[in-house]
Protein backbone atom coordinates (compact mmCIF):
# COMPACT_ATOMS: atom_id res chain seq x y z
CA UNK A 1 0.00 0.00 0.00
CA UNK A 2 1.61 3.37 -1.12
CA UNK A 3 1.29 6.14 1.49
CA UNK A 4 0.11 8.96 0.55
CA UNK A 5 1.70 12.33 2.39
CA UNK A 6 -0.36 15.68 2.64
CA UNK A 7 1.05 19.07 1.21
CA UNK A 8 1.40 21.45 3.02
CA UNK A 9 -1.92 23.47 2.51
CA UNK A 10 -4.14 20.15 2.96
CA UNK A 11 -2.46 20.18 6.64
CA UNK A 12 -3.47 23.34 6.96
CA UNK A 13 -6.94 22.58 6.03
CA UNK A 14 -7.03 19.06 7.49
CA UNK A 15 -5.91 21.36 11.22
CA UNK A 16 -8.91 23.93 11.10
CA UNK A 17 -11.34 20.92 11.24
CA UNK A 18 -12.44 20.71 14.67
CA UNK A 19 -12.91 16.74 14.39
CA UNK A 20 -9.11 16.70 14.16
CA UNK A 21 -7.09 16.36 17.16
CA UNK A 22 -3.83 16.08 15.24
CA UNK A 23 -2.33 15.72 11.80
CA UNK A 24 1.36 14.74 10.49
CA UNK A 25 2.14 14.97 6.62
CA UNK A 26 0.63 10.95 6.29
CA UNK A 27 -1.84 10.56 9.25
CA UNK A 28 -4.95 12.05 10.61
CA UNK A 29 -6.10 11.79 14.47
CA UNK A 30 -9.53 11.97 14.95
CA UNK A 31 -11.36 13.63 17.80
CA UNK A 32 -13.23 10.80 20.50
CA UNK A 33 -16.93 13.24 19.04
CA UNK A 34 -15.49 12.46 15.71
CA UNK A 35 -15.27 9.07 16.30
CA UNK A 36 -18.43 8.36 18.86
CA UNK A 37 -20.59 11.03 15.89
CA UNK A 38 -19.25 8.56 12.95
CA UNK A 39 -20.71 5.29 14.68
CA UNK A 40 -23.89 7.06 15.58
CA UNK A 41 -24.32 8.41 11.79
CA UNK A 42 -23.41 4.76 10.33
CA UNK A 43 -26.16 3.17 12.35
CA UNK A 44 -28.38 5.67 11.10
CA UNK A 45 -27.80 4.29 7.77
CA UNK A 46 -25.35 7.15 6.31
CA UNK A 47 -22.11 5.78 4.18
CA UNK A 48 -18.95 6.63 5.93
CA UNK A 49 -17.90 8.95 3.24
CA UNK A 50 -20.99 11.03 3.71
CA UNK A 51 -20.37 11.00 7.07
CA UNK A 52 -17.03 12.58 6.35
CA UNK A 53 -18.21 15.74 3.69
CA UNK A 54 -20.68 16.27 6.29
CA UNK A 55 -18.22 17.03 8.95
CA UNK A 56 -16.54 19.10 6.70
CA UNK A 57 -13.57 17.00 5.16
CA UNK A 58 -12.64 17.14 2.22
CA UNK A 59 -13.21 13.68 0.73
CA UNK A 60 -10.25 13.67 -1.94
CA UNK A 61 -7.78 14.99 0.60
CA UNK A 62 -8.85 12.56 2.90
CA UNK A 63 -8.80 9.48 0.50
CA UNK A 64 -11.20 6.63 0.01
CA UNK A 65 -8.91 4.55 1.46
CA UNK A 66 -7.97 6.40 4.64
CA UNK A 67 -11.77 6.67 4.89
CA UNK A 68 -12.32 2.63 4.46
CA UNK A 69 -10.01 2.20 7.31
CA UNK A 70 -11.39 4.35 9.41
CA UNK A 71 -14.52 3.05 9.39
CA UNK A 72 -13.45 -0.78 9.40
CA UNK A 73 -11.45 0.25 12.77
CA UNK A 74 -14.57 1.93 13.58
CA UNK A 75 -16.52 -0.59 13.31
CA UNK A 76 -13.97 -3.26 15.17
CA UNK A 77 -14.87 -1.11 18.17
CA UNK A 78 -17.49 -0.72 18.54
CA UNK A 79 -18.16 -4.81 18.44
CA UNK A 80 -15.89 -4.90 21.12
CA UNK A 81 -18.22 -2.79 23.36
Amino acid sequence: MRVHYFSDEQLEELRRNAYVDKVSNKAITYSEVFKQHFMDELHCGKFPAQIFREAGFDTKVVSKQRIENFSRRIRKMADRI
